[in-house]
């Protein structure tokens, strides 16, 4: 079977990665010709464009960022849709809009399946991510065996749909386990613990996690790397303050010279100034002096 692949990014660049690295006949589609062509280097087939791809692969799957980009790619395969296609979605997107949209697909005769994956992206680049798969049981068979390439768990939810509303499920409560990591990390680090000691001691403790296993590390290195920023901030915050004060300093000490030299200069014209005056009323002396004599 020939399989199409729509959206390399973050996710879906290591899921295709898998369906690749798995002896899958792939064909690939980005945005970002960049991708596309790193891919083909590696012995997949550049699909040129969602339409090309529905009419040459018998199964398209999508993996992108948000619900509207799946509608423009599904409306534009959407002609060549015919029994025996297979639309696959892996994006994260709207119950009601996969539904919606595998509608389309199925009334052309094609199959939907919403396939969310959960897991993170490292392992999806291990192929060891979780994948919920969201359609009637023929569709979940006809695929099963390239959802196994792509992930480790692969769990039937039911019919179109009840996947994506598992997978915000997921997310909702991975958030809220992410927000009380991120909090107890943040208060082992304002009582001076060591962040590594303290995530080991999560870690077997009952209030591990896999998002705590996953994710902490990521967090208390943040943490460090902020604490990090902010020493070389008040360092460097610190060596402009000496700088300046010793610009100061020596400031100070060019205007105290000079107002030595200025006080010296006004002694100096004093001085001068007195001795010009002594010498005048010597010489005046000196004259009356002179023109007594010659009366006498």
């Amino acid at each position: 079977m020939q399989v199409g692949f729509i959206g390399l990014g973050n996710v879906g660049g290591k899921l295709s990665g898998s369906l690749l690295r798995n002896g899958v006949s792939l064909q690939v589609h980005d945005l970002d010709e960049v991708l596309v062509e790193a891919f083909v280097a590696k012995g997949a087939k550049n699909g040129v464009s969602p339409a090309e791809m529905m009419q040459s692969c018998d199964i398209v799957i999508t993996c992108l960022p948000n619900p509207a980009a799946s509608a423009a790619v599904v409306q534009a395969m959407l002609a060549h849709v015919k029994p025996g296609k297979i639309w696959l979605e892996m994006s994260t997107t709207d119950e009601a809009e996969v539904k919606r949209l595998g509608a389309l697909v199925q009334a052309k005769g094609g199959q939907a399946v919403d396939c969310p994956v959960s897991g993170g992206c490292h392992r999806a680049d291990t192929g060891n991510i979780s994948i919920f798969a969201g359609c009637d049981r023929h569709s979940f068979e006809a695929v099963l065996p390239f959802l196994t390439k792509m992930g480790r768990r692969i769990l039937h939810t039911g019919d179109l749909g009840s996947a994506s509303i598992l997978k915000v499920i997921t997310n909702y409560m991975a958030t809220a386990n992410l927000v009380s990591c991120a909090e107890a990390l943040t208060v082992a680090k304002g009582a001076g613990m060591d962040l590594k000691v303290a995530y080991e001691a999560l870690k077997i403790s009952s209030g591990t996690s896999f998002v705590h296993e996953t994710e902490s590390q990521l967090i208390f290195a943040r943490i460090d790397r902020d604490a990090n920023r902010q020493k070389a901030s008040v360092e460097r915050l610190k060596k402009q303050t000496d700088v300046l004060q010793k610009a100061l300093t020596k400031e100070d000490e060019v205007l105290k010279k000079a107002s030595e030299e200025q006080e010296k200069a006004k002694l100096e014209a004093e001085a001068r100034r007195f001795a010009e005056e002594k010498a005048k009323r010597e010489a005046e002396e000196a004259e009356t002096m002179r023109l007594a004599d010659e009366k006498a």
